[in-house]
């Protein structure tokens, strides 16, 4: 556990400096942590260290640990790896946000099955801010009218974007990448008019620096907080 503490609270100290660095709001920035193969109670000791924000890739697992914490108060869960159809009505039904909406169909099933009790959806699109061949996400020019399409759908909010670039190496070239992702949020922000448009989901472990630096309102840190899985 002491391990583990100290981790979470030194990636806690980089975003803080990192947002300093980049003249930022303290507390601007929004630590999303990945927890994806880690076990519930590995969870239940970095909710212990103050953390609510939890990221799980694999939708089945992720309805697992939401199941084995419910009891834990305030915990958010955000759906952040690739989402097929077939896997959207257990997403609509247990978490709070996806990130990884990249295309209309997607975002229609979670709207019709996001049950009528639970707070709407929170959604990000995930946008191919670099054109990455292996790589989810709509593509740049196309965003727009996704954005404007799923906006339009009830029982959802469309929060803003996210990016997963591939690893480019030194901090400028890192840099580079997210600002051309935080040139596209300004866009779609400024084009859209949602006053809850407002989540630029940018940044990992390695580049979480660059991210802040670009713009970035949530970074989404795996392997920095929990430890090589």
């Amino acid at each position: 556990m002491d391990e583990l503490s100290g981790r979470y609270q030194g990636v806690s100290e980089r975003i803080t400096q990192a947002v300093l660095q980049a003249g930022r709001e303290p507390h601007s920035v929004q630590l999303l942590a990945v927890s994806k193969t880690f076990p519930a109670d590995v969870v239940a000791v970095v909710a212990a260290l103050g953390q609510r924000h939890f990221g799980e890739n694999y939708v089945q697992e992720g309805v697992e640990k939401i199941a084995a914490l419910k009891s834990l108060p305030g915990l958010v869960w955000h759906c952040i790896g690739p989402l097929q159809s077939n896997k959207t009505r257990f997403v609509a039904e247990h978490f709070d946000w996806v990130h990884s909406v990249d295309r209309l169909k997607i975002a229609q099933r979670l709207s019709e099955q996001r049950p009528a009790h639970l707070p709407p959806l929170q959604v990000c699109l995930q946008v191919n801010i670099d054109g990455g061949p292996t790589k989810a996400g709509v593509a740049p020019s196309d965003a727009l009218a996704l954005a404007q399409a799923v906006a339009a759908l009830p029982r959802l909010v469309l929060r803003g974007v996210m990016t997963i670039p591939d690893a480019v190496d030194g901090f400028e070239a890192q840099l580079a990448v997210h600002v051309q992702a935080k040139r596209l949020f300004d866009e779609l922000q400024t084009a859209l008019g949602l006053p809850h448009f407002d989540t630029l989901s940018m940044g990992m472990s390695a580049d979480l620096e660059a991210a802040i630096q670009a713009g970035s309102s949530m970074v989404r840190v795996g392997t920095a907080v929990f430890g090589a899985r």
